[in-house]
């Protein structure tokens, strides 16, 4: 039988207000107003494991970046339960602030990240302004010193990290984003991560404005789709919309479990 999980989207910051030319590289010209970003980071839950995927950031990084914090990502998983050293693997889909931060804050955890992400964060592109602001040079530092104390395992294309999650290059929005794919009982569900920043990211067909590959951000929303199988179990990375679709899943903390069916269909 396979090793099925169960998995929780934890809200932690916010970003408002936005315009649609913030969410989408060609906007419609009709649309006066866009979502608000929410901030994520996802817990993968079972067979005595406790996964975390991303990091989130911290308050000194929500004051340069003019955030609004509603509390510490690993704060957010005390209030549901999992201690900071309960987590024994991280997976990073890729460095950017707000998916690497808080690197410092567990202990026990080995990371997982992409070769061609950390090549992408510690090399020339970095010298470019544009490309390297939605990158922290002390998240990028703290990870290097990961790697030295041995604490980092890389994959390069497809991993497993346990039975029944896998990793998957796509690239697109970062060099080194990958993308989750976590067996449940509604069949695999894929953290699409900043993929597909929001449904309409994907369902558009319209890039997020902060791409360094345009030709790979569209390539890879084929292949979230085809590790997914049904559109209803491909999760955006920043999209509220998640908080509507899914059941609460704590009266402690914005908790949302993706393991169960959504309230409505996106299938046509």
């Amino acid at each position: 039988m396979e090793t099925t999980y169960e998995i929780y989207a934890l809200r932690y910051a916010t970003m408002s207000p936005r315009t649609p030319n913030m969410n989408y590289i060609s906007p419609d010209p009709h649309e006066t107003a866009a979502s608000d970003l929410n901030y994520f980071v996802w817990l993968i839950r079972g067979n005595g494991r406790h996964i975390l995927v991303d990091t989130g950031f911290n308050e000194t990084e929500a004051g340069l970046r003019s955030r609004k914090l509603t509390l510490n990502p690993v704060e957010a998983l005390s209030r549901f339960g999992v201690q900071a050293g309960d987590i024994k693997d991280v997976i990073v889909t890729h460095m950017h602030y707000d998916h690497a931060g808080n690197l410092d804050l567990l202990p026990n955890a080995r990371f997982h990240i992409q070769d061609r992400e950390m090549s992408y964060a510690t090399g020339r592109c970095m010298c470019f302004g544009h490309l390297r602001h939605p990158f922290a040079v002390e998240h990028v530092t703290l990870m290097v010193r990961h790697i030295y104390g041995e604490r980092v395992t890389f994959h390069a294309g497809e991993g497993e990290v346990a039975p029944g999650v896998t990793v998957h290059h796509v690239g697109g929005h970062s060099d080194g984003l990958q993308v989750v794919r976590v067996a449940t009982a509604r069949g695999p569900v894929v953290l699409a991560s900043d993929a597909a920043h929001f449904y309409g990211n994907l369902h558009r067909r319209s890039p997020f404005p902060i791409v360094y590959n345009i030709g790979d951000m569209c390539t890879g929303w084929e292949t979230i789709e085809r590790l997914a199988g049904h559109p209803d179990r491909i999760i955006p990375g920043h999209d509220p919309l998640v908080a509507e679709l899914y059941p609460r899943a704590s009266d402690k903390v914005d908790a949302f479990a993706l393991h169960q069916a959504p309230s409505r269909s996106f299938a046509k």
